[in-house]
């Protein structure tokens, strides 16, 4: 015989409109992250924007609209911050409209456990099962860690979420919640395919010799991995697994070429693991109750020294720019926030600890302005920009032309080798400036 639960559930559950009503000025309010966001509750609290003055409200990741953001220019009301911007959270940061909140992953849950404040944490979660349990789904890597230390917390239940199966914390009992809280929601549209560009594949065609059967795999969001994906799963590569603070469609495809098994991972072995995920609906249709795939928060998932044991581990990120001394700028173009730092320190350190494993950073040799200007994207030095890997923890570095190794590197060696991967018109004018900062050997090859 189960305990009912019926009875708790229909005693918590109130409208949107009366669970904002907890909400006090000058309260701290968290929207965890990604399909996270609590639509409903999120329009309801908007409403009350005259009556609530100093509310500051954060997420990461969440596609638009915010409703408290867009409603409040002023920012006397409402002031939004984020930890890691999606595209629709960087044209909030253009429009002042929202801060970033610098923070690596794997500290996620030690940020909240003893230096943030939580008033309200509103969070979407699939319906409750049997046992009272409602799921974090593709919310896990964060949503947990927020709960637990909110003051109040309310769930919006979402009946599109997928279940995510996990190795702890991807779930919130109905006795840890105070509102509950229903209502229609529109289908999830996805996050719309990134085509890879022909140099995102070229860059791919310089990585795919580094890796090997069994190896484990983490992949950035954006076309590049998409690109990866393809040729894996075009590739005679096989046995991979997926340790990934974010699990998007390349994954998806390289599991329905046969090359996703997981069986080879020392820890979690037949587990594909991930934080959050975004992508397709396909992407959630597979990752709903499927016992390959486990969640974990992003404590675990990016832990360094979780990663490291790991064998063949395999990290992929990307960057805006690097200098020739071998620093990333991985967030920002200049002072414009773009992303967040996230897992990429995580997964440099994780994944130069693993045995035979590997990281990646990745980017183009240029890119263009709005005047149709090219510009290098490998920098003398850099002037404003804000660093996301210091350049004495960067490992691999590659783009369409080549794939260098900084790992114990001098400074002439960088430079000679961060040349040699830049685009040919660019070049000469590097060469000068490294000769400028006494980075460059009088004999190095030209």
């Amino acid at each position: 015989m189960f305990y009912n639960y019926l009875a708790e559930y229909n005693a918590k559950l109130v409208t949107p409109e009366e669970a904002v009503c907890t909400v006090k000025s000058g309260d701290w309010i968290d929207y965890t992250s990604c399909l996270g966001k609590p639509v409903l509750l999120d329009r309801a609290l908007a409403k009350r924007r005259d009556d609530l003055y100093d509310v500051k409200v954060r997420g990461n990741l969440i596609s638009g609209p915010i409703e408290i953001a867009e409603c409040d220019e002023t920012q006397e009301h409402f002031i939004y911050h984020s930890w890691h911007c999606s595209s629709y959270e960087r044209k909030l940061c253009d429009r002042g409209l929202c801060y970033y909140i610098p923070m690596v992953f794997h500290n996620n849950a030690a940020y909240y456990e003893y230096f943030l404040k939580v008033n309200v944490a509103m969070v979407s979660v699939s319906p409750m099962d049997k046992h009272g349990y409602f799921n974090f789904s593709v919310n896990t890597g964060v949503a947990a860690p927020i709960t637990r230390m909110a003051d109040l917390v309310i769930v919006e239940v979402n009946e599109h979420l997928p279940k995510v199966h996990g190795g702890y914390d991807e779930c919130i009992h109905i006795s840890d919640v105070d509102y509950i809280v229903e209502g229609e929601h529109a289908p999830f549209a996805g996050s719309g395919a990134i085509l890879p560009t022909e140099t995102d594949r070229k860059i791919a065609e310089k990585i795919l010799p580094y890796l090997v059967d069994g190896a484990t795999l983490q992949l950035g969001i954006g076309s590049m991995p998409n690109a990866l994906g393809e040729l894996i799963a075009a590739s005679d590569i096989k046995d991979l697994g997926m340790h990934t603070e974010l699990c998007s469609d390349a994954y998806l495809s390289m599991y329905k070429a046969g090359k996703l098994t997981n069986k080879r991972k020392k820890i979690d072995k037949g587990k594909g693991v991930f934080g959050c995920a975004i992508g397709s609906p396909e992407l959630y249709e597979w990752v709903d109750d499927n016992h390959g795939i486990a969640a974990y928060p992003l404590e675990y998932v990016n832990r360094p020294s979780v990663i490291a044991q790991i064998d063949n581990m395999v990290s992929i990120n990307s960057c805006v720019s690097v200098d020739l001394y071998g620093q990333v700028a991985a967030e920002s173009s200049g002072s414009r926030q773009i992303s967040g730092t996230g897992g990429q320190l995580d997964f440099l350190i994780g994944a130069s600890a693993s045995r035979g494993g590997k990281a990646f950073i990745c980017m183009s040799s240029v890119y263009r302005d709005k005047e149709g200007v090219y510009h290098s994207r490998i920098r003398p030095q850099f002037d404003g920009d804000i660093i996301t890997s210091p350049r004495s923890q960067v490992y691999f570095l590659a783009t369409e032309y080549g794939v260098i190794n900084l790992e114990g590197r001098s400074t002439w060696e960088r430079a000679e080798g961060l040349i040699s991967i830049a685009h040919p018109d660019f070049r000469e004018k590097l060469i000068k400036e490294a000769q400028k900062r006494k980075i460059w050997r009088r004999s190095n090859r030209r």
